[in-house]
């Protein structure tokens, strides 16, 4: 079977195989932001979709990268998956996502995810484990058995792709390269690079 040319449809592809043969989190990414003075950083944040605009993730606002997006709305997302020999990097624009999307997303986690997402401070200095744990069941005490809200502080981002690159390993590292950019027109035009 030849392989996509669509890049979205190749990132799913590759994302099945993915699903198949890794042991845990086949959609983790590493998310690359930036300060406002161009200091990078970058953690692992799951994928949680992705569609013909781009590629979902959330998080706290107010957290270290949700401050770097605000002021810097760009990203780039690493996928690794070593059981495949594969990677795929992705860079761009960022927006948030819809309320309405955010709020569907956040009735779909777990119910202590839920809670956490109230009661963690996330990125901020956290004076022992405690403080945590007591503000976990604060807001288990203060939700009770009833409806957890989304917090007005925790939403999500969609990258806008201006560049896809899929790598594979290949023998004597002579590695296959193949970046996608969009065209304009919502087609992509793929090029081969180098290894």
């Amino acid at each position: 079977m030849a392989e996509a040319t669509d890049p979205y449809a190749l990132f799913a592809e590759w994302l099945a195989e993915a699903t198949k043969s890794e042991p845990n989190d086949p959609d983790a990414m590493c998310l690359a932001t930036c300060t406002p003075e161009g200091r990078p950083s970058a953690r692992m944040v799951l994928l949680k979709g992705q569609d013909a605009r781009g590629f979902v993730f959330y998080t706290n606002l107010e957290s270290r990268k949700g401050q770097q997006l605000a002021a810097n709305p760009f990203a780039a997302l690493c996928f690794h998956w070593k059981s495949l020999r594969r990677s795929i990097r992705v860079e761009g624009q960022v927006e948030p996502v819809t309320p309405a999307e955010a709020d569907a997303y956040f009735a779909t986690r777990a119910r202590g995810s839920r809670i956490g997402a109230w009661a963690s401070q996330q990125s901020r200095p956290l004076e022992g484990r405690w403080a945590l744990e007591k503000a976990v069941a604060e807001y288990t005490l203060k939700f009770g058995i009833g409806e957890i809200p989304r917090p007005p502080h925790w939403s999500g981002f969609r990258l806008l792709p201006d560049r896809i690159e899929f790598w594979r390993d290949m023998p004597f590292r002579l590695h296959e390269r193949r970046v996608f950019h969009p065209d304009g027109d919502g087609a992509w035009r793929e090029e081969a690079l180098f290894p």
